[in-house]
């Protein structure tokens, strides 16, 4: 934990992973934290990548109730998602880190192999009731670094007309297979299949994932059987004419607005479509994405981490275990998540979200399914997978390569 150690692992290895980690999931200048006399009081700093959320706002608000519960002022600094990671990272390198950092979850282990970020054993937080498959997104080797503040995921959403013009009822679509015959239908009945993301950029492989995981595939062995089975599935449906070539360019805003068209059966999308779907102007349904032979498949869970980076006054991390603690449990967490439109990271608190929105319940559903990026302590490895995983999808989808020869191709390259 001490500068010199830490500073010497902030390599240019670090620098990379994190570039590629970052280029697409999910912006004032500040300053970060240094000692202080007054541990327990004075001003902590929090950086997070919601420049969305200006000074007033419920998400600004509730940091400063967080700061007023644990005597102190906060000094909030917002940037974007790729900003922040790179800013945390030269700051840390200064020796000058935030007392809280905010930062997208596939992040943190790159982070925490730079010896950025602080332990959750180190700082004394209590991650007993957080959902597993969450928490492990800020896990390596077998430490946790952090507290997911909430996530969100992938699932299908539907358009009730199209489906009900062409004859599919929607308690049918199970698995891949009856997925598939709904697409046949939806055709036939002359309107389009499904839209999704399939862009050579992380949004791309983030969007494979539900279909790759489904198939029973792992990222150690990108050309197995299985993974290539399900890049087939997706080639198939270009073939057939149930997806649109755009996919190939979609990012997932591109995506979402091919479905808002009112044309399309299904889209693969997220949570933060929600409100645009009430303003989409028809009738929709979310379903979690199905596995290959039925079940809910693992969706790729998006949503940060609140962590602690290491500080040279190590005074200050009674206080920034409070603030941590604040964000992450309890009726804050409620709140927290309801104004960041998250799905909380906790059973109990996603009963209470369902409670209140029964619109939510497939969106529970596909987190609690759902599995971090950088989970099966793949950790750093993670970018360099995804970008093959990307290139192969591109591959095969585009018709230059087979599916098989583009992700044989791609477990060489990762190897």
């Amino acid at each position: 934990m001490h500068s010199t150690s830490r500073q010497r692992r902030l390599t240019v290895v670090a620098l990379t992973s994190l570039a590629v980690a970052v280029s697409a999931t999910a912006c004032s200048s500040g300053s970060g934290s240094s000692g202080s006399k007054d541990a327990a009081g004075g001003t902590y700093t929090v950086w997070d990548p919601y420049p969305q959320f200006a000074k007033g706002s419920d998400w600004a608000k509730l940091l400063d109730q967080c700061g007023t519960k644990a005597g102190v002022k906060i000094k909030r600094t917002a940037f974007d998602t790729s900003d922040l990671a790179n800013k945390t990272l030269l700051a840390a390198q200064q020796g000058n880190s935030p007392d809280v950092l905010i930062v997208d979850n596939p992040v943190v282990s790159t982070l925490a192999e730079a010896g950025v970020l602080t332990t959750t054993d180190d700082n004394k937080l209590d991650t007993s009731k957080i959902d597993a498959n969450l928490l492990a997104a800020g896990q390596s080797d077998g430490k946790t670094y952090g507290i997911p503040i909430g996530a969100n995921t992938l699932a299908l959403y539907y358009n009730k007309e199209v489906l009900n013009k062409a004859g599919v009822d929607i308690s049918s679509v199970k698995d891949w297979e009856s997925l598939t015959a709904a697409l046949a239908k939806v055709k036939k009945a002359g309107k389009k299949g499904i839209t999704f993301s399939a862009i050579g950029t992380e949004e791309g492989s983030f969007q494979f994932l539900p279909w790759f995981w489904g198939s029973g595939a792992k990222l150690t062995a990108l050309d197995s059987a299985q993974g290539v089975t399900a890049l087939s599935l997706w080639k198939g449906w270009l073939d057939k004419g149930y997806a649109p070539n755009s996919v190939l360019n979609n990012t997932q805003t591109t995506s979402w607005q091919e479905f808002a068209s009112g044309d399309y059966a299904f889209s693969e999308n997220g949570t933060w479509q929600l409100a645009n779907a009430k303003k989409a102007g028809f009738d929709y349904g979310v379903i979690p994405v199905p596995a290959a032979e039925g079940g809910n498949a693992a969706a790729p869970t998006g949503g940060e981490f609140v962590t602690t980076p290491v500080q040279k006054d190590s005074a200050r991390y009674g206080t920034s275990q409070k603030l941590v603690t604040c964000l992450t449990s309890g009726d804050a967490l409620y709140e927290t998540d309801n104004t960041l439109s998250y799905v909380a990271p906790t059973s109990e608190v996603q009963d209470k979200q369902v409670a209140a929105n029964a619109a939510l319940k497939p969106w529970a559903d596909a987190v609690r399914a759902a599995k971090g990026r950088t989970s099966d302590d793949l950790g750093t490895k993670y970018p360099k997978i995804s970008e093959q995983m990307w290139k192969a999808v591109q591959s095969a989808l585009s018709g230059s390569k087979s599916p098989k020869d583009a992700l044989s191709e791609a477990q060489l390259a990762v190897k």
